[in-house]
């Protein structure tokens, strides 16, 4: 599904050039698990933001369900998300003024599909993420845990193929995050292909194959038995 080839990522500051992500070679079947992490500065987001077509490579080449992407102009590359690609953020990146259920029909919106076609779609979203009695709220008068699955809610909403989370409970209780990582790994079992960027090791090993990175490489990329370690509660 995802064919990374000597993929680099240079950014100048001053007279310095910062390698994020230098000369990555990535082979990710559908349907897997994985993790993502190593320390503050390893090139884990600037990964994540490559494989979600929200950057470009300085060179290499990135193959998504065999097409090459980096000569893509940005329409194409935007087409591309919105057909293949998920995102979750840390941060849940909602839109303040609109209720859960309008957060999650966003996508659906800007891709042109008619209102009669959304509900019985949207429906079902919000009952599978337990969220139908909090549909008609905003942003500000849910919980921390709720946001997050608005947030999971609109990034599946579109069923996309890949699901990208950025530190998803890095804002979270540990119960909500909990739930949060439990949903996730859901979806995988149902065949979303994930991958979570995370600081907490105690989320990472939960991955069925685990990304170590140090300044811009993979140091190490294990797999490990599908089982399912606790977290704290």
């Amino acid at each position: 599904m995802i064919e990374l080839q000597q993929l680099c990522r240079s950014f100048q500051i001053g007279d310095q050039c910062v390698h994020a992500l230098d000369h990555i070679d990535l082979h990710i079947e559908r349907g897997e698990y994985l993790s993502v992490m190593g320390p503050s500065g390893s090139g884990k987001s600037t990964l994540l933001n490559m494989l979600g077509l929200l950057d470009t490579p300085s060179g290499g080449e990135y193959r998504l369900n065999q097409t090459a992407t980096s000569q893509l102009n940005e329409e194409a590359r935007a087409t591309l998300r919105r057909e293949h690609i998920g995102f979750v953020f840390q941060s849940y990146h909602l839109i303040p003024r609109l209720t859960a259920r309008e957060n999650i029909e966003l996508p659906l919106i800007l891709a042109g599909i008619a209102p009669k076609q959304r509900k019985p779609i949207i429906d079902r979203v919000i009952t599978r993420l337990a969220l139908t009695d909090r549909a008609a709220h905003v942003p500000s008068q849910l919980s921390g845990g709720q946001r997050q699955r608005v947030a999971i809610g609109r990034a599946i909403v579109m069923k996309p193929e890949l699901l990208l989370a950025d530190e998803p409970t890095g804002n979270l209780d540990s119960v909500s995050g909990r739930e949060v990582i439990e949903l996730l790994e859901e979806l995988n079992d149902e065949g979303i292909t994930l991958l979570v960027v995370t600081h907490d090791q105690a989320i990472g090993v939960r991955a069925k194959r685990e990304l170590k990175m140090i300044d811009g490489r993979i140091a190490s990329d294990s797999a490990r038995p599908a089982i399912t370690p606790q977290l704290a509660p």
